[in-house]
């Protein structure tokens, strides 16, 4: 469907013709080669601010300058609504749907999990989990990067924060995929279902008897002076799931996919260590994931142009950290960089709580898979497959390497 074939009765009067193009998110063109380049070309083939039809249409916003100043304006731009499309029964997606002050209510357990302490215990747990993986996969000479590796870690360091078995890992990571990478609501809906019917007997038992772990911490949550619902528990517990499994996930694949195919910056990490945690925020600007949505409160002009109270607006992370107006030769990567502020795990009150977490497990995957593969490669005759989403991810990368 062209822009001029969409009927103009789905389009809202404020929205001026000129503006409209026919973008799915979960449909673009070249994504499952490299699903950041078929970003970049929406970014550069069209206006600043744009508006799209797709599931009952939105806005997106296409410049780090704009992003910028949207992302931490939480007064104006509501998180209340975050999924794209979205469905009017689905459950609220806590913390993040909160906007203050009741989001301190629910963050405060997160804050709390997931503390520099707490990170460093659990980094060293990521890197035994991560050693023993690497030292598994390595004489066989190949692997399928995702499913063997990257799926794997960051649900380990998941379960054991949440103190949950680790029997039910892949269960958990299906459902993670239909979550983020679908278009159809139906489908969302029935795996949140389903991980909530997965949770609901552990809820229970940790209010009965709660302990140190993450899920014990949030169903004794007062929310300004009330005890947290049985429903909206339930709702953080599988937000933290979904949102500490899937973007540490497709980051290090993406991190994975760009080291093997650029052997001169894989052998610098390699030969240069030391220079694994700033290489981190450099290729983390270039592979950023989510996307997002935000719910206006009020009438607002950005960018030039006048959106209305109740529309909705979509935020790309991708476009922030590929905007040449932003960032010189964004497409390239450069570990002498200086990166700053990036845009990766958002801004604002919303930032994800885990950032801290995430980089330390990116960095486990980099030193402890380069101390002992240092040389890798895509297996002759595949390639990587992409996809975009809520999260872009990498659904499989066959590496190889050398044995013996």
């Amino acid at each position: 469907m062209t822009a001029s074939s969409i009927p103009t009765a789905s389009i809202p009067a404020h929205v001026p013709p000129g503006l409209v193009r026919d973008i799915d998110l979960y449909n673009l063109p070249g994504a499952n080669e490299d699903v950041h380049l078929a970003w970049k070309r929406v970014q550069d083939e069209n206006p600043d601010v744009f508006y799209t039809p797709r599931y009952g249409g939105y806005w997106v916003v296409t410049r780090a300058a704009l992003l910028e100043r949207i992302w931490p304006d939480h007064e104006r731009f509501s998180s209340r609504h975050i999924a794209i499309p979205r469905g009017e029964d689905e459950q609220q997606q806590l913390p993040i749907e909160a906007d203050p002050p009741a989001h301190r209510y629910y963050r405060a357990p997160l804050n709390t999990a997931l503390s520099p302490k707490a990170v460093r215990r659990l980094t060293e747990r990521a890197r035994g989990i991560a050693a023993q993986l690497i030292e598994g996969l390595k004489p066989r000479g190949e692997c399928e990067f995702v499913h063997q590796f990257a799926s794997l870690l960051p649900m380990e360091v998941f379960l054991s924060i949440v103190d949950l078995p680790s029997k039910d890992r892949e269960w958990l990571i299906a459902r993670t995929e239909i979550m983020t990478r679908g278009g159809d609501v139906a489908a969302r809906q029935a795996a949140l279902q389903e991980v909530f019917g997965y949770l609901q007997g552990w809820v229970e038992q940790r209010r009965a008897q709660p302990g140190e772990d993450l899920i014990s911490r949030i169903v004794q949550i007062q929310v300004d002076g009330r005890p947290i619902s049985h429903q909206e528990a339930l709702s953080e517990c599988a937000l933290v799931l979904f949102g500490g499994l899937d973007t540490v996930a497709g980051t290090m694949a993406f991190i994975m996919r760009f080291l093997a195919l650029n052997p001169q910056h894989r052998r610098r990490l390699v030969s240069e260590p030391a220079l694994i945690p700033h290489a981190i925020e450099e290729l983390l600007r270039r592979h950023s994931i989510p996307t997002v949505s935000r719910v206006l409160t009020e009438d607002v002009t950005i960018g030039g142009v006048t959106m209305k109270a109740g529309d909705h607006v979509q935020l790309t992370t991708v476009f922030h950290g590929l905007d040449e107006r932003r960032w010189s030769d964004p497409l390239e990567v450069d570990f002498t960089r200086h990166t700053h502020d990036i845009m990766s795990f958002g801004q604002g009150v919303h930032k994800c709580p885990g950032s801290n977490l995430a980089r330390s497990e990116i960095r486990v995957l980099l030193e402890e898979w380069l101390q002992r593969i240092p040389e890798f490669s895509i297996k002759p005759g595949e390639r990587a497959v992409t996809a975009t989403g809520a999260v872009a991810g990498v659904l499989s990368l066959p590496l190889v390497w050398p044995v013996g």
